[in-house]
């Protein structure tokens, strides 16, 4: 299903594009996307505490990965259950 902000043009080049990978390409453009958003999601982490060590980073990278439930379970409150950033933008 072609996204609406992508013309039927541009649509056709990326399915022409998209045929022509192998399955083994097709994958490991998956698994590099899927870095790179967690490289993002990580640095965002970063933004938000910037005082925390590597292991609250880990931390709350694994809490909003499981959610609080699953986390709880597995970490109990290895971190603070807060609902707000640590750092306030204006």
């Amino acid at each position: 299903m072609r996204p609406a902000d992508t013309s039927p043009e541009a649509w056709k080049v990326f399915i022409g594009l998209m045929s022509k990978m192998t399955p083994g390409e097709k994958l490991r453009r998956a698994l590099e996307y899927s870095e790179m958003v967690r490289q993002f999601s990580e640095a965002g982490m970063r933004q938000r505490y910037p005082g925390a060590d590597e292991r609250e980073l880990f931390l709350r990278m694994a809490r909003q990965n499981l959610g609080r439930e699953l986390f709880g379970k597995i970490y109990g409150d290895a971190i603070p259950d807060d609902t707000r950033p640590a750092v306030q933008r204006s």
